[in-house]
C-alpha cells in the first residue's frame, strides 16, 4: 500500500513545485512566484491592500469545509475587501501554515479553490506569491491588492444625511448555513455545550450538504458581488464596506465613521432571503460572512449592478450609536467578534 504524500515527506521546495502550476496568474503580474518577491504593474500609481486570516477552529472547521472550499473562501473574503474600496482586485499573496502530516493533495485542492474563486469572482486577479510553513493549527493568511483605476477610494466615512443605503448580494444566507451546520452536530456528550463549543460532526455535515446545498455553500464558499464594488464607485457611492461581520455591526461601523446614522427598513432587509427560516429578519441583520457590499448613494441615484435600497442615511442623534431599524434604535449587540466568539448567528 502506497502511503499518501505529505508536506513532511516531500518538503517545502517539492510541495511548492507541485502547487505553483495550479495557481492563477494575475493580469498585472510582471514577475510571479519563484523569486523573493513578485512584481506587479501599478498604472494608477496607488495600491489598495488588505489582509485577512482564517484559523482552524474560530474561522473554519475541517469537518465541514473541503480544501477547495477553503481556497475559494480565502479568495472571496479578501476580494470583497478590495471591492468595498471601489477597486478592482489584481493579485493575492497567500501564506499557509499546516501540520507536517497534511497531505499534498490537500494543498493541491486548496490551490484549485483559489484558482476557481479568482476565475469566478475576479478573473484578472491571480496568486503571485506567498509562504508555506509548519504549524499544529492550520492557518491561512491572504493579502490582496487592488487597482483604483484613477478613481478616488470609496471609504466608510463619506455617507451624508439623505443618502440611500443599499446592499448588493445576499443577507443572512451564510449565517443560516452556519446555524444548520452547528445544529447538525450529533455528539451527545456535547449536547449541553454552547453551540460554538460543540465538536463538528463530519458525517452529519456531509448529509446536510446534500439536504441544504445552497445554504451550506453560502457559508463555506460565498459568492460576493465583486464587480459591483467598481460599479458602485462609478455610480458615485459616498461610502461602502464589505459585510463580513453582519449587517447590524458593519452598518454601525460605517455610520459612526461618517458621523451619521443608518435607518434600515426591516422589510427591505429581509426581502429576498432565499431560505425558509422563521427568524430570517434576525439572520439578515445579525448574520455575518455573506461578504455582500453595503454602500450609500446620493438621493436619486440609479442604483448600479445588483444593489437594492434597504434604508436611508439620517442625522446621528446625540445619544445614538449609528443604527436604527424602522426608526427605532437597534440595540442588539450582534455580529462576529473574534475575541467575543461566535454569538449564535455570525461566524
Amino acid at each position: 500500500m502506497t502511503l499518501p504524500e505529505t508536506l513532511g515527506t516531500l518538503g517545502e521546495s517539492q510541495v511548492l513545485a507541485r502547487i505553483f502550476p495550479r495557481l492563477p496568474a494575475a493580469a498585472r503580474e510582471l514577475l510571479g512566484p519563484g523569486d523573493d518577491a513578485a512584481v506587479l504593474s501599478v498604472p494608477d500609481g496607488r495600491v489598495v491592500i488588505t489582509t485577512d486570516m482564517m484559523i482552524h477552529g474560530p474561522d473554519f472547521r475541517l469537518a465541514w469545509s473541503t480544501p477547495h472550499d477553503l481556497g475559494w473562501k480565502a479568495a472571496a473574503s479578501n476580494l470583497a475587501d478590495v471591492a468595498a474600496m471601489g477597486a478592482v482586485p489584481t493579485a493575492l499573496v497567500v501564506a499557509l501554515a499546516a501540520p507536517a502530516d497534511t497531505e499534498v493533495a490537500f494543498l493541491e485542492a486548496f490551490a484549485d479553490g483559489l484558482r476557481d474563486g479568482c476565475a469566478a469572482l475576479a478573473p484578472d486577479c491571480g496568486v503571485v506569491g506567498g509562504d508555506l510553513s509548519v504549524s499544529a493549527t492550520l492557518t491561512i493568511a491572504v493579502t490582496a491588492f487592488g487597482d483604483l483605476e484613477g478613481r478616488a477610494p470609496v471609504t466608510r466615512s463619506g455617507a451624508r444625511p439623505g443618502d440611500i443605503v443599499a446592499v448588493s448580494g445576499v443577507l443572512g444566507a451564510a449565517a443560516f448555513g452556519l446555524e444548520l451546520l452547528f445544529a447538525s452536530t450529533a455528539d451527545a456528550s456535547t449536547a449541553d455545550a454552547s453551540t460554538a463549543d460543540r465538536e463538528p460532526d463530519a458525517t452529519a455535515a456531509a448529509a446536510l450538504k446534500l439536504e441544504h446545498p445552497a445554504a451550506v455553500a453560502a457559508q463555506l464558499a460565498p459568492h460576493p458581488p465583486i464587480a459591483d464594488g467598481k460599479a458602485a464607485a462609478l455610480a458615485g457611492a459616498t461610502a461602502m464596506l464589505d459585510l463580513s461581520d453582519g449587517l447590524a455591526i458593519d452598518s454601525r461601523r460605517l455610520a459612526l465613521a461618517s458621523g451619521v446614522a443608518l435607518d434600515l427598513s426591516a422589510a427591505a432587509v429581509a426581502q429576498g432571503f432565499p431560505f425558509d427560516a422563521p427568524h430570517d429578519a434576525r439572520l439578515c441583520l445579525d448574520g455575518g460572512e455573506d461578504h455582500s457590499l453595503l454602500a450609500t448613494f446620493p438621493a436619486g441615484t440609479n442604483l448600479p449592478g445588483g444593489f437594492r435600497a434597504i434604508g436611508s442615511v439620517v442625522d446621528l442623534a446625540d445619544d445614538g450609536d449609528g443604527i436604527l431599524v424602522d426608526g427605532t434604535p437597534y440595540l442588539a449587540r450582534s455580529g462576529w467578534d473574534p475575541y467575543a466568539g461566535w454569538d449564535g448567528v455570525a461566524g
